[in-house]
């Protein structure tokens, strides 16, 4: 069995949205299944540092980062039309990042062999210099930073299978031949990028591919492409470390699209993506929940997830 860490903290809960789709009853949920689950017992559970200023500008614009904790400092209510803050979003946007950089320690240093984030506020539509898409912070592009700059990697691939594209994150890395993102989405679809023809410029030309899906795509679809065009990319590039971006919105039951993976579509998908870590780096893998608003599904498909984290 694979030693699967589990990053979470009740700070999250004080990140407060109601009424908003990205809320804490998601955290909640989340937490609430594992317990009933029994998983639990064989779960690594390892707390979140709080990423400073500094780790936050590897990524993002230090003027941004400072006036994100005036903003909520100042009580405002959201930065833009649906990305909502309170007082305490800029430390829970700290302790997300955080947990990217703890999990990146974790399986570097061989204490576990992957390890799933249960955070929020989520990340990968944050953007250089603005907040979007619920998005204060890009917690997975903040840690594939961290990873190469501090951490000492040269090569690092990110794979977001939320449903929406992950915009800040191709942004991030779009120009890096050193960490190759791939997503697939429902397209066209918000954020309104994610086309088939953009693959990275300059010296990333190559390192960023996209799989824009059609609307009620489901198991069939995004197993075939995972093992038969993903997987090649991956064992193509040979990551010392992937990333995932673990947004579970693409679910059958899922408010905010319209895509049909199943909960067990999930854990296929992991399992895929676990064996493939396992031939190229050693089976290190850090997962970071992205979107997911449907609790009873989302809590259902993290605890397969995390299932499968430990066993594939």
């Amino acid at each position: 069995m694979n030693r699967t860490g589990y990053i979470y903290n009740p700070f999250y809960l004080r990140h407060k949205t109601d009424p908003h789709p990205e809320n804490p009853g998601r955290l909640q949920a989340i937490e609430s299944g594992i317990r009933a689950s029994g998983l639990a017992k064989s779960l690594v559970f390892i707390e979140p540092r709080h990423a400073d200023a500094a780790e936050i500008a590897l990524n993002h614009d230090p003027d941004y980062v400072t006036d994100l904790r005036r903003s909520c400092e100042m009580g405002m209510h959201s930065l833009e039309a649906d990305t909502v803050i309170c007082p305490d979003s800029y430390t829970a946007a700290l302790l997300s990042a955080g947990a990217g950089l703890t999990a990146v320690d974790q399986v570097l240093d061989g204490a576990c062999d992957n390890v799933f984030c249960a955070v929020r506020p989520p990340g990968h539509h944050a953007e250089f210099g603005r907040a979007m898409g619920f998005c204060l912070f890009n917690n997975v592009a903040i840690a594939a930073r961290y990873a190469l700059r501090k951490r000492g990697l040269n090569r690092i691939f990110i794979f977001d299978w939320d449903v929406h594209h992950g915009n800040g994150t191709q942004n991030s890395f779009y120009t890096t031949p050193s960490v190759y993102y791939s997503s697939a989405h429902q397209y066209p679809f918000y954020p309104g990028t994610g086309a088939e023809d953009e693959r990275g410029s300059g010296d990333g030309l190559n390192t960023n591919l996209n799989f824009p899906l059609r609307a009620f795509c489901g198991d069939d679809v995004y197993l075939d492409l995972v093992e038969n065009r993903l997987i090649p990319e991956i064992q193509r590039f040979k990551p010392e470390l992937i990333l995932l971006s673990a947004g579970f919105d693409a679910h059958e039951d899922d408010p905010l699209a319209q895509m049909n993976v199943s909960t067990e579509g999930f854990a296929k998908m992991t399992e895929l993506l676990v064996r493939a870590a396992r031939d190229v780096c050693g089976g290190r893998l850090v997962s970071m929940l992205e979107g997911g608003y449907n609790h009873e599904a989302l809590r259902d498909s993290v605890c397969q997830h995390l299932k499968t984290l430990q066993t594939a």
